[in-house]
């Protein structure tokens, strides 16, 4: 059984006032990336998650987390 990936990227976002494709553009992907990962339709790369863990300056377990069975 497996468990979906949470995260907080709309959150961080917000309140850094960055869009998704600003947020892409600085860790080198695509706003769909982006936009995939947040909804979660998409689980990223351990590289992509650290990058975005990275910009906003937080642990990465601070941005993503398995959801509780």
């Amino acid at each position: 059984m497996s468990r979906a990936l949470e995260n907080r990227i709309r959150v961080y976002r917000a309140e850094h006032r960055l869009s998704q494709g600003d947020l892409a553009d600085i860790i080198g992907v695509s706003r769909k990336t982006i936009s995939t990962i947040e909804v979660g339709r998409f689980v990223p790369s351990t590289v992509i998650a650290l990058k975005i863990a990275r910009h906003f300056g937080v642990p990465v377990e601070q941005v993503f987390s398995l959801a509780e069975p």
